[in-house]
């Protein structure tokens, strides 16, 4: 699922591949597979130090240099690590990147700010030919700027939590997950029932996501979380390793596969559960999410004392296939988004044919390659095939999926749904109306609905938490 994070423990995503360019449309389109090292593009801030009190005017001024491409002035106040990997050349390239994507800058159209963990976060609305965003800027408490994202509009706003959520009904704490140095922080989310409880991690898609899987200002993590514990199953979700450490990520980031990036955490999460007072420890679930629900088998080979495993829009298919099929679809959308789609699908097309090519090694340019990511990522998923390896997973499974989703389809659906055909003790649920966040919509879904307010069906926090409890 798709956008990043830096120091403080919040909750956006970032817009930009690793490559340094900014590809809006890429980011909405490919909440799957991009972004999975985006910290390395966009590690970036602001003009000059800005003091606490005036960070609203800082970041305004911010973008308006960036608008005027004043690229110099507007890296001046960045804190070292962020001078040191977002330099004036890179800013521009970056900024050049996004209004190539999006048409010219037009205004500014609103601000907002918030404080998190110590640091002052900025969402600067701003409106451009093609496309309306929030350019997210993070201070430090010196006043520099330690973060900064360009993310869907409405990122800013206060979560509002869906109907479903009994608020009085469960309690939230701080946990880390893991140790050492890629400890990650989470929140433990604990039903007001008498355990042993129930409890289930929940396992992010790709990119540095935080722990809500936020993207704009939809937060589909937290609405499972506080949608499950309010029906007395408790919840643990965490800050993925490529956000909250991102700049140990970026110095190892030719060696990373999806073992480092989801798989090890995902493991250390279940271990912290079953050793957690007031869990019960034979009752430890796991559910994966997008990339985390292709993950899911995988993680399966290394859990053996969890319950049982969820698949939530999970693809079955290799990466690569996907993105050259989510690439079609939104060419197939026509207007100016079809227009980029169809200008980038013939290189995405030739990356991903360089992935499926037998020559493919750690030497091939990972600029070359799907999203800038590099080669021994794809040779890892590559020696992956979830659906055989599915089969050995002995728990049970419940596997969803919405039926308007265009990241994850009906075809991954059938894929699974034909590799366990026969288990008595894996449940299907399919969703005709829900998009990839299992949000309702109609007609055909759009990058555009994740700019949008929505929460998770219903139904899916249902149908989840009777299969827990049954």
């Amino acid at each position: 699922m798709r956008q990043a994070e830096c120091r403080p423990s919040g909750n956006t995503r970032l817009s930009n591949p690793p490559s340094g360019g900014s590809d809006v449309k890429r980011s909405a389109a490919l909440l799957l597979v991009a972004g999975l090292l985006s910290c390395l593009a966009c590690r970036a801030q602001n003009h000059q130090a800005a003091s606490a009190t005036d960070v609203v005017a800082s970041a305004k001024t911010f973008v308006n240099l960036l608008a005027k491409g004043d690229y110099a002035t507007a890296v001046a106040g960045f804190d070292e690590t962020m001078a040191r990997v977002m330099p004036a050349e890179k800013m521009r390239e970056a900024w050049e990147g996004l209004v190539a994507q999006a048409g010219a800058f037009k205004q500014q159209t609103d601000v907002q700010k918030m404080e998190q963990g110590g640091y002052d976060i900025v969402f600067v609305t701003c409106q451009f030919k093609k496309a309306t965003l929030d350019v997210k800027v993070v201070y430090d408490a010196h006043g520099r700027v330690s973060g900064l994202w360009f993310v869907a509009a409405g990122s800013g706003k206060p979560y509002q939590a869906p109907g479903y959520v009994k608020a009085d009904s469960f309690t939230e704490s701080e946990v880390v997950v893991g140790k050492g140095e890629w400890a990650l922080p989470g929140t433990l989310t604990m039903p007001k029932a008498k355990g042993p409880l129930p409890a289930v991690v929940l396992v992010h898609g790709s990119g540095p996501q935080d722990r809500d899987e936020t993207i704009g200002p939809n937060k589909p993590f937290r609405d499972v979380a506080w949608g499950l514990a309010s029906r007395g199953i408790a919840v643990l979700r965490y800050d993925k390793r490529t956000k909250a450490h991102q700049a140990q990520m970026a110095a190892i980031q030719a060696k990373l596969t999806v073992r480092e990036e989801t798989v090890d955490d995902a493991l250390a999460a279940a271990a912290l559960l079953r050793k957690t007072r007031g869990i019960d420890p034979r009752r430890v679930f796991v559910l994966g999410h997008s990339l985390g629900g292709m993950l899911i088998p995988r993680i399966a080979m290394g859990a053996p004392r969890v319950a049982g495993y969820i698949i939530m829009a999970g693809t079955c298919r290799p990466l690569e296939d996907v993105m050259v099929a989510q690439f079609g679809y939104l060419a197939s959308l026509g207007g100016a988004q079809g227009e980029e789609a169809t200008k980038q699908l013939g290189e995405v097309k030739a990356q991903a044919a360089r992935v499926k090519n037998p020559n493919l090694s750690l030497r091939t340019p990972a600029a070359r390659l799907p999203l800038g990511v590099p080669a021994r990522y794809w040779l890892d998923l590559r020696a992956y095939h979830p659906l055989e390896v599915v089969k050995r997973v002995e728990q049970p499974m419940l596997v969803l999926q919405g039926g308007r989703d265009y990241q994850v389809t009906s075809e991954d659906f059938d894929g699974w749904k034909k590799a366990l055909a026969g288990r008595s003790d894996v449940t299907f649920r399919f969703y005709p109306d829900l998009n990839h966040l299992f949000a309702e919509g109609k007609g055909k879904a759009t990058p555009a609905e994740y700019e949008q307010p929505q929460h998770v069906a219903a139904a899916v926090i249902e149908d989840t938490a009777e299969w827990i409890g049954r």
